[in-house]
């Protein structure tokens, strides 16, 4: 098999085995109403400060209708909740609530664990060169792919 097609084959693996892990290890018993997609709109809203709707939809490159659903499902579960910026009532921001936050800490954890274990197995000079292949990558894919 030549560099072309086996690169192509590991990096078709590589993201999918991620991703059915992901999907695996978020979806515990404690979270066990939300879906692999819920698990990612708590990470685009975030702790770090309030959100609104077409921030989030623009962070998950979906429209906001299709956040809305998702985010009244979320907000049925106790896992957000909308709130009126004090500055411009006309704003709702996204929040999490206690449990969101809960959820939220779960899936940065998985991602915590998945970095150190990676660079526990790799040296401070291959962890450079992958880190600049992955950044050479994305940068490939947005300019690529991205919507102007």
């Amino acid at each position: 098999m030549d560099t072309e097609q086996t690169l192509n084959r590991l990096l078709v693996q590589f993201f999918k085995y991620i991703m059915e892990i992901e999907e695996r290890k978020l979806i515990t018993d404690e979270f066990r109403d939300l879906t692999y997609n819920d698990m990612h709109i708590i990470e685009a809203i975030g702790m770090e400060k309030p959100r609104n709707m077409s921030a989030i939809a623009k962070l998950m490159s979906v429209t906001t209708g299709t956040l809305t659903r998702a985010v009244d499902a979320l907000e049925k579960k106790g896992y957000v909740q909308r709130q009126r910026s004090s500055q411009d009532k006309r704003v709702v921001h996204i929040v999490l609530t206690q449990r969101g936050v809960l959820a939220f800490r779960h899936h940065e954890k998985f991602h915590q664990d998945m970095i150190a274990f990676i660079l526990e197995h790799v040296s401070e000079e291959e962890s450079v060169v992958l880190r600049r292949a992955l950044e050479g990558l994305m940068g490939y894919f947005r300019q690529k792919y991205d919507p102007v």
